[in-house]
Formats: C-alpha cells, sequence, structure tokens
C-alpha cells in the first residue's frame, strides 16, 4: 500500500537525536517509522510524540547489527508502502571519552564500528531498493566533527574513527548513487545535550533540524557533503 506523505525511517529513535529527528519530520506530515532496538522503546516514543504532530509516527524494531532483522523490516516497509523516500541512519553507541587509542581494548571498537559503520551500511544497502523507488530519495548519516580528519585529536578512539569511516561510506555512496539522484549527506549536530552528550549542550531540538535539513533537501541540493547547521564542515 503506498501514501501521499513521504515515508521516513530513523534509526535508534527512541531518545536524543533520533527521536527529536523523528518528531520534526511528523511534524512536516512524514509518515515515520520510529525505530529502536527494543519495540517497546519505540512505542514509549510514539506515545509521547504522536498526540503532538500531523503526521504518522510509527514503532518499529530494529537493531541495526542484526542482519536479518534489518532485511525483514525492509520486506516489511516494501509490503506497506513500496517505497522510502527517507533514510536517517542515527543509531550509535559507545562515546567512548576515557578511552586512548594506544590502550583501547580492539574488541570494544570492533563492536563500536558493528553499530556505528556496519550498521549503517547495512541498512543503506538493505532499503536502497526502496529508496530507488522513491520520487525524493534523501539518505543521512548521523555523524560528528570528532570523526573530522582535519580537527582529529587523541582520545573517543573507537567513536571517532568510526565517524570518521561513516563519513567515508558517505562519501562512496554519494558517488555512487549520483547518478540515480539519491542525495547522500552526512550531518554533525554538533555537541546537544543528550544521553550521550552529557549536559551543557545545544538544545535537542537544534541539532535535529541540521538532520532534517539534509532529509529534506530539494532535488538541486549537495551530495556527498558534511555539514552542520546546513554549513559544510571539514572532513
Amino acid at each position: 500500500m503506498s501514501t501521499a506523505a513521504p515515508v521516513s525511517l530513523v534509526t535508534g529513535a527512541n531518545r536524543g537525536i533520533g527521536r527529536e529527528t523523528a518528531r520534526q519530520l511528523a511534524a512536516l506530515g512524514h509518515t515515520v517509522l520510529l525505530c529502536a532496538r527494543r519495540r517497546e522503546d519505540a512505542e514509549r516514543a510514539v506515545a509521547v510524540l504522536a498526540p503532538a504532530v500531523p503526521g504518522r509516527l510509527l514503532p518499529r524494531r530494529l537493531d541495526v547489527t542484526d542482519t536479518e532483522g534489518v532485511r525483514a523490516l525492509a520486506v516489511a516497509v516494501e509490503a506497506e508502502f513500496g517505497r522510502l523516500d527517507v533514510l536517517v541512519n542515527n543509531a550509535a553507541v559507545n562515546y567512548d571519552t576515557g578511552r586512548r587509542a594506544v590502550s583501547v581494548d580492539l574488541d570494544e571498537v570492533r563492536s563500536t564500528l558493528e553499530t556505528n559503520l556496519l550498521g549503517a551500511w547495512r541498512t543503506a544497502q538493505a532499503f536502497l531498493p526502496l529508496l530507488r523507488r522513491s520520487a525524493r530519495p534523501r539518505l543521512v548519516n548521523v555523524s560528528s566533527e570528532s570523526g573530522s580528519l582535519a580537527h582529529m585529536s587523541g582520545g573517543t578512539p573507537a567513536y571517532g574513527v568510526s565517524k570518521a569511516a561513516l563519513n567515508a561510506l558517505t562519501r562512496k555512496l554519494a558517488d555512487e548513487l549520483r547518478a540515480e539522484r539519491i542525495l547522500v549527506n552526512a550531518v554533525c549536530p554538533g555537541w546537544v545535550a543528550t544521553d550521550m552528550g552529557g549536559p551543557g549542550g545545544a538544545p535537542v531540538e537544534r541539532g535535529a533540524a541540521g538532520v532534517v535539513w539534509a532529509a529534506t533537501l530539494p532535488d538541486a541540493g549537495p551530495t556527498g557533503g558534511f555539514f552542520r547547521d546546513g554549513e559544510a564542515l571539514d572532513w
């Protein structure tokens, strides 16, 4: 079954940037698949947000490290909607501020990459056939300036390297999909006051607004870029 409203999917959307991104897209009238590793977490977020937005918010279970689960959701979205207009790869783990590259446990690094890089990669591959059916397909990878090679320093090794790799994936996908008019961009929300970011950051609404900007770009908008608040960042 198709729908006239844009269909968007946001991973890791039960809290923080992901949840606010889902809310803002629904406020624009999108049908939003709000995804979380546990369905009950997605349902709780939808119960809070749905009454205040005109678009539909639908809870979905999605663990981006589970290949079969990702594929199963893609099949379900195809059956229900026939396409996907926006994919926001937001799910991320392990802002490892207490670690150093010289001593970090590589099993921890591997686990971080499994979600932050391979999870986004896996999800993009699974949903690409549905994005190809959209009239205005957009793919947004929620990244971080800690993954910028131009500004990278020591500390947070697993997280920083995973986001640098996610930026590289963004460039690869954008170039390969350019001829199919699928716009692919990376967005740094900035330091935002969330469970991961901690207190003292900007309001979550501001961080999510940059993600929504990339998710709703016009057809002539950029692809293969790295942005914060709609402004280009150094790779």
